[in-house]
């Protein structure tokens, strides 16, 4: 799907028209690759389209507010000095409450005469005060000053476009409990007054629910075979009885009811120890398809593990999965094992199969685990990333880092991978300093800039970022 931004063309008279007119024509260009539909003013509205003082504000601000509910962000291009006034009024009356990225073009050094000075190197200082004294939150480009057509700036401006996604995400999601979570599992307890505090809702269900009116779905009901044929070819079914089966294409479609019903995006599901005793089977498989689906969902209630999961799928734009800081690797001190029993999405399982959940079995008889997931996820890059409600201190914290999937030998079962983390012991000590849960999400991707920047600027949480610190 396309974006939508809000542009504001920064501009102060004295400099040359010109490098206004360049600017449009190259942000044109840019915003055509990158799928960018742009809100700004036209020639005929103000002298460039640009925005200097209080008149061009006003229009500003009023066109914006006609477009409030499509502007996922705005971003602040500084030609020339601009007018850094003009702008923020501008802003400021456009009544939106959406990321901002301050870019200033660069001057050349053959370049410093009437005809081509910019100065917007001191301009961007100015304008970033001025958002400051308003009141504003906003990203900087990597470098204080970068040309609207170079590689860096198109960088600067994909992950600012990921920023807006998940800000818009989080701030409106509605997510699914489906149960109670495992009594021993105290790691997966949250606070659903500071989530919704953020604009995050959660929607509860008991299994009681969602078992009674699976019952009620009768064998030869058409849905259900046509969700057993979806789950057969999904993922390798040939040890799955048919039996099993059954109860997951049931169990699926009385969540997909209620998730229509209720316009949900997310669930974490209680996937043990009643799922096995009351209704015996594993649903890892359906969690699996819902996440392949963008619909992610985490096991054992794990509300703050979903939305870790969804923010890395706004940024990104693929699935996630929840994943365990499970096992060292040998004497690696920068590697360990993730793994689960497993729900991953198919993206990070090329070699995804329907078995059983070994370890729930011991305790729970292995035929009802049944749809567990096994299959291991390939080398590439990968994402990781926590979110936990501190009810103690009254804030929401988080933490997110870049590293790579690994092709080292594992011989073990479930769904499961070797990451390699730059300097994971620090990352370690982090995780276990700030009481932070072994559940983790993970994300074929490299997305912790965009992230951390969406979290701790935009929605105030407060976030560690290893990738920066590393």
């Amino acid at each position: 799907m396309p974006s939508t931004l809000g542009v504001i063309l920064g501009n102060r008279d004295f400099f040359p028209d010109a490098l206004i007119s360049e600017a449009r024509q190259q942000l044109t260009t840019l915003f055509s690759q990158l799928d960018v539909t742009p809100i700004w003013l036209t020639q005929g509205q103000t002298k460039l389209g640009d925005v200097q003082g209080w008149p061009d504000a006003v229009k500003c601000g009023e066109l914006f507010r006609t477009h409030r509910a499509e502007i996922e962000g705005i971003l602040v291009c500084l030609p020339n000095f601009g007018d850094e006034k003009a702008l923020s009024d501008a802003i400021r009356l456009s009544e939106l409450n959406v990321p901002i990225l301050v870019q200033a073009c660069p001057d050349d050094l053959d370049a410093f005469g009437l005809e081509r000075r910019r100065d917007a190197f001191c301009g961007k200082i100015s304008a970033c005060n001025n958002l400051r004294q308003y009141g504003y939150k906003y990203t900087l480009t990597r470098d204080h000053t970068v040309a609207i057509n170079s590689d860096r700036f198109r960088e600067d401006l994909t992950s600012f476009l990921a920023t807006c996604r998940v800000v818009r995400g989080l701030r409106r999601v509605r997510l699914g409990a489906v149960g109670a979570r495992p009594n021993a599992f105290n790691t997966t307890r949250f606070s659903e007054k500071l989530f919704e505090a953020a604009g995050i809702s959660v929607n509860t269900i008991d299994l009681s629910e969602v078992f009674g009116s699976a019952q009620r779905i009768a064998d030869a009901d058409t849905r259900v075979k046509q969700r057993i044929e979806q789950i057969r070819s999904y993922a390798d079914a040939s040890k799955a009885p048919n039996e099993s089966l059954l109860k997951m294409a049931k169990f699926a479609l009385v969540v997909d009811d209620w998730m229509q019903e209720l316009g949900l995006t997310a669930t974490a599901i209680q996937c043990w120890s009643s799922m096995q005793k009351n209704f015996g089977v594993n649903v890892c498989t359906i969690m699996s398809m819902m996440s392949e689906q963008m619909l992610p969902s985490a096991c054992e209630v794990d509300i703050a593990g979903v939305v870790s999961m969804y923010a890395l799928q706004l940024a990104s734009k693929k699935p996630s999965a929840l994943v365990d800081w499970n096992n060292n690797y040998g004497n690696d001190p920068d590697k360990c094992v993730l793994f689960h029993c497993g729900n991953w999405a198919k993206d990070f399982l090329p070699d995804i199969r329907i078995g059983t959940a070994p370890i729930l079995g011991t305790v729970l008889c292995e035929q009802n685990t049944v749809g567990a997931l096994e299959g291991r996820t390939p080398a590439g890059p990968l994402s990781c990333r926590r979110v936990s409600t501190d009810d103690l201190q009254r804030k929401i914290r988080a933490y997110v880092g870049n590293g790579l999937f690994t092709d080292d030998p594992l011989n073990t079962f479930g769904t499961r991978a070797v990451a390699h983390v730059p300097k994971l012991q620090k990352l370690m000590h982090v995780i276990c300093k700030n009481g932070f849960e072994h559940h983790a999400a993970m994300n074929g991707s490299h997305c912790a800039e965009p992230v951390a920047e969406a979290l701790g600027t935009y929605m105030g949480w407060d976030v560690y970022h290893h990738h920066a610190e590393v």
